[in-house]
This record gives structure tokens, sequence and C-alpha cells, in this order.
């Protein structure tokens, strides 16, 4: 009885120390927002939260992959394949080919995405993403997808940008007249809610920049596709990139309230940038925004690009380049050509001798009638 109680004890042990890596295993959630005709995912019922399956990062890479009219990597399995089924429209000829991915570092999707956003709440959700190890997309060439980062951070912004930025959210930027670009952004939510970001304070500073640098990496992105359009070659566009501005509200602030507001932003944000990229593509794009709570990211981006290049094609050439101005090389050339010369004068010559000389009766093979008898 002892020994059973024990053996009871030792495995609630256990069981209560592999719960928690179990749950650290959940590294966040992922969105796919499809085009503006909602054409190539798959349409969600009501329940579609109890419904969407959990997905492991490399399913995440090799639907990106899939919708971007590319094979997914060999190593997709039968369960993975099917849990893409449910989210991806099965024609294989109906892909956008344009694909926007962004990954969130700091959001904790289950208590922080707000229901007020209606593009977020419409949108393919899956509640789990498992896995945090580094996934690579392949793709074949790179002749064959564009890939623009969007990761660049440029701190040169002017006040005039800056006010530019909060006449789009429907806000105002009240500038510093004796500190300039330390001035106090004021945007209304979407709940309500009016949101003052601080240009002075570091945590809230390093977040504007993070989300401005944001907005005009898209706005160039949405230059080059315009220039890609009226030339001849035309690749499959990935717009990918990383925010890692929640995550310097959260470790430099720690204030719950700005948090909450600054995923709020971020959102209604990424609603206004969602809406010019589908204008720009005329609805052949889809968004997959990857978020996850992680405080640290030693390695960066967990989904990057690789591409394979093609096997090189296989020519017989000579190993030494052969040198034509050699003596032995022309003599040799010429007597082949004097040889071949003499032998088709003797030959013509012989052959009208013979014709010449030839018997005119009409017996001879010339003249001979097939014989019927």
């Amino acid at each position: 009885m002892e020994f059973r109680a024990c053996s009871v004890l030792s495995l609630f042990i256990i069981f209560f120390l592999i719960s928690p890596l179990a749950r650290s295993e959940d590294s966040g959630s992922v969105f796919f927002i499809d085009g503006t005709d909602r054409q190539f995912l798959r349409a969600t019922s009501p329940d579609h939260e109890v419904e969407n399956p959990s997905l492991l990062l490399q399913e995440v890479g090799a639907a990106v992959s899939i919708l971007l009219g590319f094979a997914p990597s060999s190593s997709l399995t039968a369960a993975g394949s099917s849990k893409l089924d449910e989210i991806l429209t099965p024609n294989p000829f109906k892909r956008p080919r344009a694909v926007f991915l962004l990954e969130v570092n700091g959001i904790d999707d289950k208590k922080q995405i707000s229901q007020h956003n209606e593009i977020f709440n419409n949108a393919f959700r899956s509640t789990y993403v498992l896995g945090s190890d580094k996934v690579d997309i392949q793709f074949p060439d790179e002749d064959d997808v564009s890939v623009l980062l969007l990761d660049e951070l440029s701190e040169d912004f002017t006040e005039k940008e800056i006010s530019a930025f909060a006449s789009m959210m429907g806000g105002s930027y009240a500038p510093n007249a004796q500190d300039p670009l330390n001035g106090v952004l004021t945007i209304p939510l979407e709940n309500g809610a009016m949101v003052n970001l601080h240009m002075s304070k570091k945590s809230e500073r390093e977040y504007m920049v993070a989300l401005l640098s944001l907005v005009g990496n898209v706005e160039k992105a949405i230059q080059m596709h315009h220039d890609l359009s009226q030339s001849t070659w035309n690749p499959a566009e990935l717009l990918m990139g990383s925010f890692i501005g929640i995550k310097a509200l959260r470790e430099q602030n720690g204030a719950e309230s700005i948090v909450q507001d600054g995923v709020e932003l971020l959102l209604a944000t990424l609603t206004k940038i969602l809406g010019s990229l589908q204008e720009a593509h005329k609805g052949q794009i889809v968004g997959v925004i990857y978020s996850h709570s992680r405080a640290t990211q030693e390695l960066g981006k967990t989904l990057d690009v690789v591409f394979t290049s093609h096997h090189a094609a296989r020519l017989l050439v000579e190993d030494k380049a052969l040198n034509a101005s050699l003596a032995e090389v022309v003599l040799v050339r010429r007597t082949l050509a004097w040889i071949t010369g003499l032998i088709l004068l003797i030959s013509t010559l012989m052959g009208i001798c013979y014709l010449m000389n030839m018997p005119l009766t009409r017996d001879t093979l010339l003249y001979s009638n097939v014989k019927l008898d």
C-alpha cells in the first residue's frame, strides 16, 4: 500500500513538472486574414474558436509557401497537411501569390487581443502555435519570389511625419516647443479609450519608432509592388518583418495598462496597413500575423527565408582551349583538306569517263524495262 502511494505521488510530481514545460511550448497564436473577396481561406463558422486546431510553427511556414504558390516543405506531415486543409481553400490554381507576414513579440493573444477589432475578430485564428525553434521557409529560387524585409528601424522622423501618422489614426500630436520630437501623441482606440504616448519616455519612444518604421516600410513595399506590376518580371511577393515595440513597453515600462494600449494601437495600425495592401494588390494578398509572449528571443525572428538553388546544367566543354595557331594543327588540317579534295576530284573524273563510254543499248541498267516474263 505504501509502495502504491509513493508511485502515485511520484507520477503527480512528474506531471506537475512536465505541465509547465508543455504549456511553455504554446508560443502564441497566428491570425490568417483573407483578401477582400475572401477567396483564399476557408470560411469560419460562429464557433471557429473551438474548431481551430493548434499549429506547429513549421505548419505556419508551410501555409505561407502554399499561399505564395509553392509546394510546402517535404517535412510536412500528413497531420499537418490535414490541418492546413482546414485553413486554406483546396484550389491550387487560386493563390494570392502575396503574403504580409508579421511576427509580433510580446503579445499574449488570449488576454490582450481585443475583440473590438473587426478584422482580427473575423480572421481565421489558431489559438496555439506550438514550437519555439527557428523555422526556415524554403523557396526554389530568388527569381521566383520577391522578399521585402520590414525590419528596418529609422529614428529620423520629423514632427510633420508624426503628425501625419496621428491624423491617419484619427488623433493628434502636440509638439514640445522646448524639446523637439518629444511631444505627446493622442489617438482614440476602437474600444472608446484614448491612448497618450509621450515621446520623451524611452519605452514609449521605442514603441513609436517601431510603429512608424513599420508604416514607412510598408509604404516602400507598396511602391515596389507598383514597380513590379509595370515590369515583365512577375514573382510572388513576401512582405515579412517583426515588431518589437510591445516587447519594449513590457520590459521597460511594465504597466499593464500602457502595454494593452500599445496592443490596441498596433491592431488599429495593422488594420490600416492591411487595408492599404489590399487596395494596392487588388485583394490578392493574405495577412499572416504571428504573435507570441516570449520575453526574450535570442535567435531573432523565428520565421526566416531560405532559397534552394537549382542544380546547374552539366555541359561538355574542352578541358583546355585549343590553340589553332600551332604548326602541327595547321599541317593536319591542310593535309586532310587536300586528300579530301583529291578523292572528290578523282571520283568525279571516273564518273564522267564511265558515262561518256556507256553503250547505248536497251539492255543496260539505265535503259532497261521491267520484264514481266
